[in-house]
């Protein structure tokens, strides 16, 4: 069947109430969207947290009658009668399927290769990573993954104790125990990131040597390794809990950082850090340096 999208560009403070409003008027699903490519922090347990400048898209069967649901929300006080709106056609699709479709095999760096687990190995002589990131966020395919992943790849890891803070998928954590990591402890705030972990260690046969906990949860221990491929306000915010996970000698890289956000971090974490020169993809970087004594 097809479909039809109402989308509104609101302030984060009316969002939600645009959002009921389309409920109220037969949206059939109501989502949120970052109208301005603003990078946010996974919002905490119990809160949510929106974009300053927020798309809300009502979906609604494209034999809805929309005129009415357009003159009702000029009426309402947290829009005008002259409030921008867009009426998009969307095509009927399975779109799990064609998402699944155009996930392909990708290689990182010299050794490493992360693989649909739907799809064929390209090369089995290779370090191959089997993800399904079902619940959790992290394919590989967003430039701030692939530049801790060549990173990863970059490094002897041999007998390494590695933090992966921020673990998402697992893909970061896995990766580094198929290229030699002997410990692995994955830390998420999110307890559907850690199943996803979990369950993605099993499917690469490394399920034994990796560790997945929530940050109340998180042990203390120095590893050889830290990665942290989150965002610029978090990296600030945990910058101790971040170092205290790094031994002197140790390795620190942090990914989640826009362009313009990658000097700040470097000269914040050059208190404890001898840094390495900003790695640049798009408008995405990677902050890395060796933790000092």
């Amino acid at each position: 069947m097809p479909w039809i999208q109402l989308k509104i560009d609101v302030t984060a403070k009316h969002a939600e109430q645009v959002g009921d409003m389309l409920s109220a008027n037969g949206a059939l699903a109501v989502t949120f969207l970052d109208a301005k490519d603003t990078p946010m922090y996974e919002p905490k347990p119990g809160e949510t947290l929106l974009w300053p400048d927020t798309r809300v898209v009502g979906l609604f069967d494209a034999e809805f009658d929309m005129p009415p649901v357009i003159a009702k929300l000029g009426k309402a006080k947290v829009l005008s009668e002259n409030f921008v709106y867009k009426l998009d056609p969307l095509e009927d699709k399975e779109w799990e399927r064609e998402w699944m479709d155009n996930f392909h095999p990708t290689q990182f760096g010299e050794r490493l290769w992360i693989c649909p687990s739907w799809r064929d190995v390209p090369d089995p002589s290779a370090v191959n990573v089997m993800l399904d990131p079902g619940l959790a966020f992290g394919t590989g395919t967003h430039p701030t993954t692939a530049l801790c992943l060549r990173w990863l790849d970059g490094l002897d890891l041999t007998g390494k104790t590695v933090v992966d803070f921020g673990c998402g998928s697992g893909i970061l954590a896995i990766a580094a125990l198929k290229l030699g990591a002997e410990r692995v402890i994955g830390i998420d705030i999110d307890p559907q990131a850690l199943l996803a972990s979990k369950d993605n260690a099993e499917r690469n046969g490394v399920a034994d040597a990796i560790e997945v906990y929530l940050p109340q949860d998180q042990p203390n221990l120095e590893a050889d390794i830290v990665v942290a491929n989150i965002l610029s306000g978090p990296l600030r915010e945990l910058q101790d809990i971040i170092t205290a996970y790094c031994k002197p000698g140790g390795l620190l890289a942090m990914s989640g950082i826009l362009e313009n956000q990658a000097q700040g971090i470097s000269d914040l974490y050059q208190r404890d850090f001898d840094m390495d020169k900003i790695a640049i993809e798009g408008d995405w970087s990677r902050v890395s340096g060796i933790r000092n004594n």
